[in-house]
């Protein structure tokens, strides 16, 4: 499993910092909470990783505290936080990671899962607001927290995951604010990937990508190991980082969504 491969060299508790770990959050009719964000804690948590989640919605927070704590005996920091235009956002940035160093001593992976967007809007029509909510939950967001975490991912020699789109790499219509965003994040880990591999940091980006019969003939050109009578939801790793001096490197592999 590719998100777990990062505990295989911890031979103890480790602390994990996902940005945005609710975002899409929902709590299904069975009573139990979802989304990327919540199935990425999930994963860590059933390993026993400590867990600090930051998210806008503070009963969000408080719903997936007391379910993961309460399956998996694991200690969860809810952090409400966003980052948006008009904000003291390396400020609220800094609050977190101190509330997280004051409580656990320590952050192993950061995984910056935030982004908002106004999707189906045009170019022509999008607004500055519409492209600043964009830019500042997901761009803005991950800049800032590789920043503040940085001193102590060099500590632990830890890992950032960051998530790209897609959108970005197909240009979809009437998403060109979070398309924009998506592949400002996918430089920003090229070249965090380039800075800190010589620090023994390990950096990628992960695609989130939905294929179906709609969606093949966009996408097939691309990725042409993918059958067209599949259906599903793909992680796709293309940005790594090697812990030596030529630190970037670029490959490409697909992992279904049952690897989280």
């Amino acid at each position: 499993m590719y998100i777990l491969a990062y505990l295989d060299r911890y031979g103890y508790p480790v602390l994990i910092l996902i940005a945005g770990a609710l975002a899409d959050f929902y709590r299904g009719s069975n009573g139990e909470c979802g989304s990327i964000g919540y199935g990425i804690a999930t994963a860590y948590a059933k390993e026993g990783a400590n867990l600090v989640l930051t998210g806008r919605n503070v009963q969000k927070l408080t719903d997936a505290k007391e379910e993961l704590e309460a399956k998996y005996g694991i200690k969860v920091l809810p952090v409400q936080a966003d980052v948006s235009a008009g904000s003291d956002n390396e400020a609220i940035v800094q609050n977190v990671v101190k509330q997280a160093i004051d409580t656990f001593g320590r952050i192993d992976v950061l995984i910056n899962n935030a982004q908002a967007s106004a999707s189906g809007v045009t170019i022509a029509d999008h607004t500055t607001e519409q492209f600043d909510l964009a830019v500042y939950s997901g761009l803005y967001a991950a800049f800032y927290y590789m920043k503040a975490c940085y001193p102590y991912l060099k500590e632990t020699k830890g890992s950032v995951i960051n998530f790209a789109s897609g959108a970005g790499l197909f240009g979809n219509f009437g998403q060109c604010a979070y398309a924009a965003a998506k592949e400002g994040i996918r430089g920003l880990t090229r070249v965090a990937a380039t800075e800190w591999g010589p620090d023994g940091i390990n950096v990628k980006t992960l695609y989130v990508l939905w294929h179906g019969p709609h969606s093949w003939r966009n996408s097939s050109r691309h990725i042409p190991m993918l059958s067209r009578k599949t259906s599903r939801c793909l992680l796709w790793d293309i940005t790594a980082t090697w812990r030596r001096r030529s630190a970037a490197s670029a490959y490409s592999w697909l992992l279904p969504t049952s690897s989280i």
